[in-house]
């Protein structure tokens, strides 16, 4: 357990984020949590790089809707601190902590009954003279010593254990989680790191971590982008729901345009995103809207969602739940999409 959100044990993938404010603002860092938590996040993570930010973390938890999970490097007082700050869980990697300091953390994390990630990313584990030929060799050295540092959380009688093997190729990402998959049953926190340019993280996310959920391997997620935190978390729903692993309030569909759309496609599907995006949860199986441009899949697609048009030269077929029930004009698109998936929302 993350505070109340359960990791694990088949319990629903949780999507994570990272705060990316300055963490002694606790002002600014409670409210991208907020922020957050309305886009969907379940857990949050937050930077303490200093003593600083571990006296910031109290006032910051108190005011987060989401269990906050403490990202620690090199320094036990820190995560130890932020223990006592009320922390739902810290993010360590073992190897830049010196034995003592270690053992106090575990032995802290024990008595407060909140759970560590082993976080070990590829660039990271290279140092203390490990020399690796290529991606695949980090990969391997990633999940052996992974392993090693649960064994001895084991070893000292702590195994509330999460682990995640983070490299900024997807290939090697994906590599690495099969294996530990393979050899333990703790929890996995997947996501792909350093990714890059807004599409690139993005391609790669999907990429890396949605052929680890694909294949069931993976407990909760984070979308790394360089940008809002907010973006990461609806990535990662959108990334969830492509899979079946999230109910979605709706989901819109649209063609990728062509020379015979008859309409702006790409407005529309956007005006009717952002539109059904913030109505909110109206809690009922998912509402699919499609928004067509031609008559050669249009119908078809159309038919197939729970409302939908197909467009041509003036006009629009209007579908509802399969059937064809009248034209309207392209003025009328948006407007009749919106009040019709609202409709079916409310039953």
């Amino acid at each position: 357990m993350v505070g109340d959100v359960p990791v694990g044990g088949g319990a629903p993938v949780s999507v994570q984020t990272m705060t990316k404010t300055e963490t002694t603002d606790i002002a600014a860092t409670a409210a991208q949590i907020e922020s957050v938590a309305a886009e969907g996040a379940d857990i949050v993570r937050v930077a303490v790089p200093d003593e600083a930010s571990a006296h910031a973390l109290r006032g910051i938890i108190a005011r987060s809707p989401l269990p906050v999970i403490a990202d620690i490097h090199f320094h036990p007082n820190l995560a130890i601190e932020s223990i006592h700050a009320g922390a739902a869980g810290i993010r360590i990697n073992p190897g830049n902590m010196a034995i003592e300091g270690l053992r106090a953390t575990v032995e802290a994390a024990k008595a407060a009954g909140i759970p560590i990630r082993i976080g070990l990313n590829s660039g990271s584990v290279r140092r203390g003279g490990d020399s690796a030929e290529n991606e695949f060799d980090v990969a391997d050295l990633m999940v052996s010593r992974a392993l090693e540092y649960a064994e001895q959380f084991e070893r000292w009688a702590f195994s509330d254990i999460k682990i995640s093997l983070k490299a900024s190729s997807a290939a090697a990402t994906i590599y690495a989680y099969r294996e530990i998959s393979e050899l333990c049953e703790y929890p996995l926190h997947v996501g792909v790191t350093a990714t890059g340019p807004y599409e690139y993280a993005v391609v790669k996310s999907a990429v890396g971590i949605g052929a680890l959920l694909a294949e069931g391997i993976g407990d909760t997620i984070r979308v790394s982008l360089s940008g809002p935190p907010e973006a990461e978390v609806r990535v990662g729903r959108k990334l969830l729901a492509s899979l079946g692993l999230l109910r979605l309030p709706y989901e819109v569909i649209s063609c990728p345009t062509c020379g015979r759309a008859a309409v702006d496609i790409v407005t529309i599907a956007g005006e009717i995103e952002t539109a059904l995006g913030a109505l909110g949860d109206h809690g009922g199986d998912t509402v699919r809207v499609a928004v067509m441009g031609c008559e050669v899949n249009g119908p078809g697609e159309a038919r197939d969602a729970d409302v939908g048009v197909a467009c041509g030269k003036g006009s629009a077929l209007l579908f509802i739940k399969g059937e064809k029930t009248r034209k309207i004009s392209p003025d009328e698109i948006i407007e009749t999409l919106l009040a019709e998936a609202q409709r079916l929302a409310e039953g």
